[in-house]
């Protein structure tokens, strides 16, 4: 069995209001669900956190995925750190970029596929990381 850390954009389309990812995301929750152990990081929860009133309730919410939860790795926590410096000496001005570093980092580090909408930063600063997204894994008609 293998294992997908879910990015938070992904959570968001499928629990959150209709966006225009929210059939690809939920179609490959479904998809991967029978062969996949879902992996949560604490970054994403983080980012989750205002999609509920309660911790509780986050947790109820996210309760059919059988998320597992897995402490964020230091090897992840040092890598992360390397290349948001490494982005920002390249120009990168968005201020927004750490947690998306920090998910990378720990995906790449545990040897976790990554289901996400958001490629290219991901593609550039971690080019071994297995992506699940819109763009490789297009929805059949």
């Amino acid at each position: 069995m293998t294992s997908v850390l879910v990015d938070t954009n992904i959570l968001i389309d499928v629990f959150g209001p209709e966006t225009r990812f929210k059939e690809w995301s939920s179609e490959m929750i479904l998809k991967l669900r029978p062969d996949c152990k879902f992996i949560l990081t604490p970054i994403v929860w983080a980012e989750l956190a205002t999609m509920a009133p309660t911790e509780d309730a986050l947790m109820f919410m996210l309760g059919r995925l059988e998320l597992i939860r897995e402490p964020l790795p230091f090897a992840a926590a040092y890598q992360a750190g390397l290349v948001h410096a490494a982005y920002r000496q390249a120009g990168g001005m968005r201020e927004r970029t750490l947690p998306d570093f920090l998910i990378g980092a720990h995906a790449a580090t545990r040897s976790h596929r990554l289901l996400t909408r958001d490629v290219s930063r991901y593609r550039t600063y971690f080019p071994h990381l297995e992506i699940i997204s819109p763009d490789t894994h297009p929805l059949s008609s």
